[in-house]
């Protein structure tokens, strides 16, 4: 089984932490369980500047905003 990180961008971590205790942890199940499962489809896709496809999942009322470096097993949480 291909194992993967998570990584938490600063605007990612910053948001997280803000959060109350529950809503942490049900964010950091989420990071999780998209570290574990990475090439479960989005919900949509944008380009950033970079030119980079950054995915979009729907949890809830938020929207997790990440992409998937599968040459280094990372899933970049940007916001």
């Amino acid at each position: 089984m291909l194992v993967y990180r998570p990584v938490l961008f600063d605007q990612a971590a910053i948001f997280i932490v803000a959060l109350p205790r529950r809503r942490q942890r049900q964010a950091m199940e989420t990071v999780a369980h998209m570290a574990r499962h990475p090439f479960v489809p989005s919900d949509f896709s944008t380009t950033d500047a970079e030119g980079r496809v950054i995915e979009h999942l729907l949890v809830g009322k938020f929207a997790v905003s990440y992409w998937v470096d599968h040459a280094a097993r990372l899933v970049m949480i940007t916001e």
